[in-house]
């Protein structure tokens, strides 16, 4: 979804950290209905974007996050949200996971976004053998042709939420099966 606005994409993933994609899609809507900007949403209070965002995951925290990185936006970069990996990630509650999705999804710039689905699948596809999710994305840019960067997590988080769940994946009806080495079928065929 190159081309979407960074600073709605910011802040959707912000919200959608611990939290269901219906769940972070509804409450950024009530969200961008006060605040469709960083100057709107730095004048919100905490308790009005809690009322907002609620039921999201962490909700108190990230209604008290919200304000400051709004209020970071305009005073650092004029109301813009930054293109670059390390300005993203000095903005307050920002780590490379979100920084690396609005280069992507806000941008177009190709990025590895790591979250807990990329960080398992990758590892059962025996693409990496990483402890950390920066790790996993150093390694997947290097072994991923970068056309491949941007749709990586949607394709991979997608993947995790149906059939490669964490507990009880549904291996059988899997259509990467034969690559994977928690099934034991990549093991037996390399």
């Amino acid at each position: 979804m190159p081309g979407r606005s960074p600073f709605r994409v910011l802040v959707s993933t912000v919200l959608s950290t611990r939290t269901q994609d219906p769940v972070t899609a509804a409450a950024s809507a009530r969200l961008f209905e006060q605040a469709p900007d960083p100057a709107s949403l730095a004048r919100l209070t905490p308790r009005a974007i809690e009322k907002l965002i609620y039921p999201v995951g962490f909700y108190h925290t990230k209604a008290a996050l919200l304000p400051g990185l709004a209020r970071s936006l305009l005073e650092r970069w004029g109301g813009q949200v930054p293109s670059t990996l390390d300005e993203l990630i000095s903005l307050p509650g920002v780590g490379r996971k979100v920084a690396n999705i609005v280069l992507s999804k806000g941008f177009g710039i190709p990025a590895v976004a790591v979250d807990t689905h990329v960080f398992r699948i990758s590892k059962r596809l025996g693409l990496v053998r990483t402890r950390t999710p920066e790790q996993t994305e150093q390694r997947l840019m290097k072994v991923l042709p970068e056309r491949y960067w941007i749709e990586w997590n949607t394709l991979l988080v997608a993947h995790g939420q149906t059939m490669c769940r964490p507990h009880n994946p549904l291996c059988d009806g899997c259509q990467v099966r034969r690559w994977c080495r928690r099934t034991g079928v990549a093991r037996t065929r390399r």
